[in-house]
């Protein structure tokens, strides 16, 4: 019990390892009733066929990777015993919504009209991150993490589009794009401009590399600029 209160209250357990162990998501399985309709349907959204394994009559699995997304997906015969449509509440980050959405509609993908939430939670609208009630249009002042479109696959598997343009702080950053690689070498350059002062000489890619990945794993700016110090400090001292 006393493992399991320390868990509730988000406390270490006296046997946690101080090695932190990653677990990155890497596929989600979505059930589908007819394999190659719904392979036909990924690809015209323009994501990537990774593989598509058969194993006689018995099994086929078929994967797909979203562009610039780290996760895949999964599909075929055998691969999940949930029903065709179950999967609900399937999250693409974008940075434009309105130039996501005229793409997949310029594909024939049947997309609904950009929406955002309110203060009101409760409605009959199909259920989202912020309740039932879908507001038309894109959020008023363009707020990350707060703009919405919705399509579904042949099956009824919903996908949400949700506009990302600033992250959370220890959020870290999901994908490299030219505008988010932009900005985050420029925030490298800043931090690594305020240690360059007090710092031992070095060459400023070892800096650059260890800021970035910190960053990439979620670790706020500040941290980061520790990682840096650290890698700089721990090459020189080793």
């Amino acid at each position: 019990m006393a493992t399991l209160r320390a868990i509730r209250n988000n406390e270490p357990t006296p046997n946690a390892s101080a090695a932190r162990v990653d677990m990155k998501l890497e596929v989600v399985v979505i059930p589908v009733s007819d394999v190659d309709r719904a392979k036909e349907f990924y690809e015209k959204l323009g994501w990537r066929l990774d593989a598509d394994f058969i194993a006689g009559d018995d099994w086929r699995g078929v994967q797909f990777t979203p562009p610039g997304s780290g996760c895949s997906v999964i599909f075929g015969k055998n691969v999940t015993k949930a029903a065709p449509g179950s999967a609900q509440g399937l999250y693409l980050a974008v940075s434009d919504i309105e130039a996501t959405r005229n793409d997949l509609l310029g594909r024939g993908v049947e997309v609904s009209e950009v929406f955002h939430g309110s203060n009101v939670h409760t409605g009959q609208d199909e259920p989202y991150l912020f309740g039932r009630l879908r507001v038309s249009g894109p959020d008023p002042a363009h707020t990350s993490y707060s703009s919405f479109a919705s399509f579904h696959d042949p099956d009824g598997n919903g996908w949400l589009l949700q506009e990302l343009t600033t992250r959370l702080p220890g959020r870290g950053v999901s994908t490299f794009d030219v505008a988010s690689l932009t900005e985050l070498l420029r925030e490298t350059e800043k931090h690594h401009g305020e240690y360059e002062p007090t710092a031992p000489k070095h060459h400023w890619s070892g800096w650059y590399a260890a800021y970035i990945v910190a960053r990439q794993d979620g670790k706020t700016p500040e941290e980061a600029a520790k990682e840096g110090k650290r890698q700089i400090e721990g090459e020189l001292a080793a």
